[in-house]
């Protein structure tokens, strides 16, 4: 392969790529990408045909991961079979409740315990989501491989790993899929990075620490967000804030358990890129075009590219779509029928009362709801009567917790990621903890 044709390869569907996932775009006075404009466009034409879809990818799911747990020869003996169907018998029983509660709410069942999982606030939510999902993860699996696939993350690589290592302890890398969730979607940017630690690009820790701290809040649910509170005339300073405490959470986490304790080992060895200038490069430009030149020759044309696609596709619908729909809705009822997440914000009363929050107890209440859903904390509090500064709070602590169960939370519990439910749990407390030390004090400024 010539030099020019490897550089039109790299060139054309990197640049392609990024235009698709990494830049934004006005439509109708909103800002998104085109990937998420599509899925729109597509959930827009066949939405009604989505709950009966995520029905049947969710009893497939569970149906092939209970008979996996025999370890028959003919899925055992057959890569793409055993990779979206063999699991541990918790996961298997994980996939089996996802699919009796997408039952269950799909045929609308009322009274007692089963209407209580059937609810629209409860099994209702979680298939709204899920059906909202299932387009997201075809299209972005077919055509992620456009971002990783030619050369653009050994370039990204090259250049920012100077940078990315020492603060936030990944490599450069790691850039893009910040970019790719902050500026698209939370869950592009975790099924990138588990794209990336499934393929042996990113340790064990890199990727937990990618997952959790950098798959932030789309630009576009952050203003839902404001809007829900009533305070969309301080959009600018408060997705200002939104950033700053990202950042800092991204620089600290790392740095304390239970993510400082995870290990650099690979799933796949031998894909790991040097962190410093080779001998033979005059600066990071060249190394970076160098290792994107060999990537491109690697790449074995449509055959690979559709294959890739299919596989991430359907590792997606049948792992990640059954864990959103079960802790989902599971969450969900805690939530909505238990005084559970109001006793676990006990704790954050005194924390709140010496930042000199108003109405203290409201926003505690709302705190640890976030780990179930983003959406509910600003719900509550704008239903409470607390005063303005309260709901900028609680506005801002609930997209920068990031970790919620049902969806970002639930991708990386669903995925390969080596990230457990006790440890999500504890990276979505120190990221509460270290938003309010941040927010409360501007608020007052503010307010």
């Amino acid at each position: 392969m010539s030099d020019r044709k490897k550089k039109l390869l790299f060139l054309i569907p990197s640049t392609l790529g990024v235009l698709l996932f990494m830049i934004p775009i006005l439509v109708n006075k909103t800002w998104t990408i085109a990937v998420k404009l599509l899925a729109d466009v597509i959930n827009g034409v066949i939405g009604g045909f989505l709950p009966l879809l995520c029905v049947m990818i969710l009893t497939i799911s569970a149906a092939l991961a209970l008979l996996a747990q025999a370890k028959p020869k003919w899925i055992m003996d057959r890569p793409l079979l055993r990779e979206c169907f063999a699991c541990t018998p918790v996961w298997a029983v994980i996939r089996a409740l996802g699919c009796v509660f997408v039952w269950l709410t799909c045929l609308g069942v009322d009274g007692g315990v089963l209407g209580m999982i059937a609810g629209a606030d409860q099994g209702g939510v979680a298939l709204d989501l899920i059906a909202g999902l299932v387009i997201i993860f075809a299209i972005a699996s077919f055509l992620l491989p456009l971002l990783l696939d030619f050369g653009l993350l050994e370039y990204i690589g090259a250049l920012l790993t100077r940078w990315m290592r020492p603060i936030f302890q990944v490599p450069g890398r790691a850039a893009v899929d910040c970019i790719t969730s902050w500026i698209g979607d939370g869950t592009l940017g975790v099924m990138l990075t588990c794209n990336q630690y499934e393929g042996g690009y990113y340790s064990a820790k890199e990727a937990s620490i990618i997952a959790t701290t950098f798959s932030a809040v789309s630009i576009t649910f952050s203003l839902v967000v404001l809007n829900q509170v009533g305070l969309m005339q301080y959009f600018g300073v408060y997705y200002l804030i939104i950033c700053f405490i990202g950042v800092v959470c991204a620089i600290v986490c790392p740095r304390i358990p239970p993510l400082s304790r995870k290990k650099d080992t690979y799933l796949v060895p031998g894909r790991t890129m040097p962190e410093t200038l080779p001998e033979g490069y005059k600066n990071a430009h060249e190394y970076g075009m160098a290792l994107a030149m060999q990537r491109v020759s690697e790449h074995t044309g449509v055959g690979e590219f559709f294959a890739s696609g299919l596989k991430n596709c359907l590792s997606m619908w049948f792992g990640v779509l059954p864990t959103v729909m079960c802790i989902g809705t599971v969450a969900l009822i805690i939530a909505n029928y238990t005084p559970v997440f109001q006793w676990l914000g006990l704790p954050f009363v005194p924390l709140l009362h010496l930042l000199n929050v108003p109405d203290a107890v409201a926003a505690s209440s709302t705190l640890l709801v976030g780990f179930t859903d983003m959406f509910t904390p600003s719900v509550i509090i704008a239903a409470s009567g607390a005063q303005d500064m309260t709901r900028f709070i609680v506005a801002v602590v609930s997209v920068t917790q990031v970790l919620f169960l049902d969806e970002v939370g639930g991708l990386i519990l669903g995925s390969k990621l080596p990230v457990n439910l006790a440890e999500l749990f504890v990276i979505f407390l120190e990221r509460t903890i270290i938003s309010l030390l941040i927010v409360c004090p501007l608020a007052h400024l503010i307010f």
